[in-house]
This record gives structure tokens, sequence and C-alpha cells, in this order.
């Protein structure tokens, strides 16, 4: 189970041209506001990439506004762990725990979990926030990832696994996001 002190959220390549085309677009989009919406509450770290911007375009509007204090890592390699500025933040958070969302799930994050699984990372592919053109790439990238040792969790599991308690003005705060 994922704890707060050793978690931290990776937002793969949610890029204006790709996330307009993926499967079921916008439950993707709101589930991983929801996210970095509780994650903001809870203290959760969070790093988010984008594939050749120049090519696909920013990170979507509202998701951008919620990370509006931090830049993206562009990269050209497939895999986050191909940036050598992302892997030095990656390191620096001491964070083992990573909960992988984003576009597209047989492509970028895919490779994304195989690396940092390599790496000794514990990845969490959170099954409800990732998608691919299509939902055959979406569920084989999803598949391979879970072979190769990642964890398949959910946006609400991900969410009251970090949370833990059902108690204060958090938990009430958390409560309203998931149920939006």
């Amino acid at each position: 189970m994922i704890s707060l002190k050793d978690t931290l959220l990776l937002v793969v390549d949610v890029q204006g041209k790709l996330a307009s085309v993926v499967s079921n677009a916008g439950l993707v989009e709101k589930n991983i506001g929801k996210l970095i919406r509780s994650g903001k509450l809870l203290g959760l770290p969070v790093l988010y990439t984008e594939q050749y911007p120049k090519g696909l375009g920013p990170t979507v509007e509202p998701l951008r506004e919620l990370l509006v204090d931090q830049a993206p890592f562009e990269k050209l390699s497939f895999s986050c762990c191909g940036s050598d500025e992302f892997m030095r933040r990656l390191r620096s958070t001491g964070r083992n725990e990573i909960l992988v969302v984003g576009m597209e799930a047989h492509v970028c994050v895919y490779q994304t979990c195989i690396e940092l699984l390599d790496f000794g990372y514990n990845v969490h592919i959170v099954t409800d926030a990732v998608s691919s053109r299509s939902e055959e790439n979406r569920k084989l990238g999803i598949r391979c990832i879970e072979r190769a040792g990642g964890v398949p969790t959910s946006t609400e599991m991900a969410i009251f696994e970090l949370l833990r308690v059902a108690e204060g003005d958090t938990f009430k705060a958390i409560s309203k996001i998931v149920k939006e």
C-alpha cells in the first residue's frame, strides 16, 4: 500500500494534440485533475512531463492551471527516465513509490514504468488515469506494466490510500473532489 511519505505523482505527457484524441479523454483528464488536487491538499510531490511540446503542444490547460507553480520536464525520449534533468529531480525527492498517470499507456507511460522498475522504484499505474489513442493499446500497455511488476490502482483507491483516515478538514475537502 502506498504511503504519503514515500509517494510521488508522475503526470506523463497530457498534452493538447494528444490529449484530445485518446480513448476516454475527458474521464482521464478529470481523474488526473482529482489526483493532482488531492495530492496538493496532502502535500504530495508532483512531477510532470511533456513529450516534444513544439509538436504536441503544452500540457492541457485545466491541468497546467493546477501545476502553475512548477515547470514541466520537456523530453524527446519516450521514457521520462531518458531525461537526466527529470531523473535528478526524481532522485532528489527521496520518494520510491511512483503513481503514474498520463499518455500514451503503451508508449511513454509503458516505457517510463519499465525503466522506473529497472531503477528500483515501485510503480503504481493508475488505470483510470492513463489512456492511448485506442482502447486496445491502453489495455495492452497496462497489462505489460503489470507483468513487469507495476501495481494497478485507481484514482479513488490511490487517493484514499494516501489519505488513510476519514476525518478532518482534509478528508472533507478530498471527499468533495472525489465526488465530482
